[in-house]
C-alpha cells in the first residue's frame, strides 16, 4: 500500500520531467543555425596606437567610466551626469546657449540632427565644399528636399570671407554649412567674421567641428556661430556614440518657427531639449540613451576642463608643428601648403611618388602597431592622414610615428604604378 501511494505521488513529477525533456529535444530539433564557433572563443582586441583621423585611444580613466554599472536613463544620477555634460560642452564650445546637449550617436549623427532641425523642404542651404564633409552635408540636405547650392574650393584650400559673401549674395541661403576642421584634407577653416557676415545677409551659420574641437580655438558666442557640433572620439578621447551640439538663441527661434516637424523623431531637437533639461519643463522620456557613453563623454570633457582649453590648443599646435617639420625633414610634401591653414589635430602628407599608401599604412600597422590612414573622399590615393588628438598628442608619439614612417619608406617596395 505504501509503495503504491509513493508511486502515485511521484507520477506527476516523472511526467513533468519527461515533458521538459521532450520539449527541449523538440526545440533543439527546430534549430537550423548552430552557435557560432567564433562567439564561443574569448574576445581578442589588439593593442594599437591610433594615430589616424579617429577614433583615438581612450585613456584608462575614460575606459573605467564607460565600464561602470548601468543605470536607468531617467535616474536622477544620470540626469545629473547629463547636466555636467551640458556644462562641459558649453565650456568646450565657449557658449552660454541653453540649447546645448549631446546627441545619442556619432558626430555624423550630430550633422544630421543639425540639418534635420534647421532645414525644411524647399529651404535654401549654401554648402561650402572643400572635402568630404561638405559633400556629405549637401547629400543629406538634398535627401530632405532642401534647395542645395554649392560653394567649391579645391581640397587643401580654405574659404575667404570674400568667397563666402559672393555665395551669400548670389544664393541668399537660409543656412551656410562650413567645416572648421576638414579631416579628409587637413584644412583648418578660419571662422573670424563668418558669423557676422552671415547674419548681415539674413543667414544662419552651421559649423562642423568634429575634427577640431579641443585642438583649435573655437569661440561659439564671440564668433556668432548659430549651430556647432562635434564628436566624442577625437580630442575628447571617448568612444564614438555621443556627439556635442549647441544651438544659439537665433537658431532656436528658427526651430520654433518651423512649419513642419523635423523628419526624424529620434533627432527632433524639441524632444531632445526636453530630455536634456534645456526647456525649463519637467523631463520626459524620449529614447533610451547610451548611458555608459554619457559616462565616458563626461570624463572626456572633465579631462579637457582640467587641462584647460588654452593648454589643449597649444599642445596640439606645438605637436603638429613638430610633426610637420619631421615630415619635411624626411623629404615628404605636406598637402596643405599654408601653415596657418593646417589642422592641428590631423596632418595630411602627400603619398611619396612610387609608393602605395596601402603598403605604407599596412606596414605601420603590422610592424609597429601604429594606425595612420589614407585619404578620404577627394584625397583618396593622394595623402596619408596622421592624427594627434587629445592624449595621443604627445612628443613621444610624434617621434614614434616619424620613426615608423622612416622604416616603412626604407622597407616597403616601390610600386610600379
Amino acid at each position: 500500500m505504501l509503495a503504491a501511494a509513493q508511486a502515485a505521488s511521484n507520477t506527476p513529477l516523472r511526467w513533468a520531467r519527461l515533458l521538459g525533456t521532450t520539449r527541449r529535444a523538440m526545440a533543439t530539433s527546430l534549430l537550423r543555425v548552430s552557435p557560432p564557433e567564433e562567439l564561443l572563443r574569448p574576445l581578442a582586441v589588439p593593442e594599437r596606437l591610433l594615430l589616424g583621423p579617429g577614433p583615438s585611444n581612450v585613456p584608462r580613466r575614460i575606459r573605467a567610466a564607460g565600464a561602470r554599472q548601468l543605470l536607468g536613463h531617467m535616474h536622477p544620477e544620470v540626469l545629473q551626469v547629463m547636466d555636467e555634460i551640458k556644462a562641459g560642452i558649453q565650456y568646450a564650445f565657449q557658449t552660454h546657449n541653453r540649447l546645448t546637449l549631446a546627441v545619442s550617436g556619432s558626430g555624423h549623427c550630430a550633422m544630421e540632427a543639425a540639418l534635420f532641425n534647421l532645414l525644411e523642404q524647399g529651404d535654401t542651404v549654401l554648402v561650402a565644399i572643400n572635402g568630404i564633409w561638405g559633400q556629405r552635408a549637401a547629400d543629406i540636405a538634398r535627401r530632405m528636399g532642401a534647395n542645395v547650392c554649392e560653394l567649391l574650393k579645391p581640397p587643401g584650400k580654405y574659404f575667404t570671407l570674400q568667397d563666402i559673401e559672393q555665395g551669400l549674395v548670389q544664393h541668399k541661403p537660409l543656412v551656410l554649412f562650413i567645416t572648421h576642421g576638414e579631416s579628409s584634407t587637413g584644412v583648418l577653416q578660419p571662422l573670424e567674421g563668418l558669423g557676422e557676415l552671415c547674419h548681415r545677409h539674413g543667414c544662419l551659420l552651421l559649423v562642423d567641428a568634429v575634427a577640431s574641437l579641443g585642438g583649435a580655438p573655437i569661440f561659439m558666442d564671440q564668433q556668432e556661430i548659430d549651430v556647432l557640433y562635434s564628436g566624442s572620439q577625437k580630442v575628447l578621447n571617448a568612444p564614438p556614440g555621443s556627439a556635442p551640439i549647441s544651438f544659439s538663441e537665433r537658431a532656436r527661434e528658427k526651430l520654433l518657427r518651423r512649419k513642419t516637424k523635423p523628419p526624424s523623431f529620434y533627432l527632433d531637437m524639441g524632444c531632445l531639449a526636453n530630455y536634456w533639461g534645456c526647456d525649463g519643463e519637467p523631463r520626459r522620456y524620449h529614447h533610451t540613451a547610451p548611458i555608459n557613453s554619457f559616462f565616458s563623454l563626461r570624463e572626456g570633457l572633465a579631462l579637457l576642463a582640467e587641462l584647460g582649453l588654452e593648454s589643449s590648443w597649444e599642445r596640439h599646435r606645438a605637436n603638429c608643428t613638430l610633426l610637420c617639420q619631421g615630415l619635411l625633414d624626411m623629404g615628404l610634401e605636406l598637402f596643405v601648403e599654408e601653415e596657418k591653414a593646417r589642422l592641428p589635430t590631423i596632418t595630411t602628407v602627400r603619398v611619396p611618388e612610387g609608393y602605395s599608401w596601402k603598403d605604407i599604412t599596412a606596414f605601420l600597422m603590422d610592424n609597429h602597431g601604429v594606425e595612420i590612414a589614407g585619404g578620404l573622399g577627394p584625397t583618396v590615393g593622394k595623402v596619408l592622414r596622421i592624427g594627434l588628438m587629445g592624449c595621443n598628442s604627445t612628443r613621444d608619439n610624434v617621434e614614434r610615428v616619424l620613426g615608423a614612417l622612416r622604416d616603412a619608406l626604407q622597407r616597403c617596395g616601390r610600386s610600379r604604378l
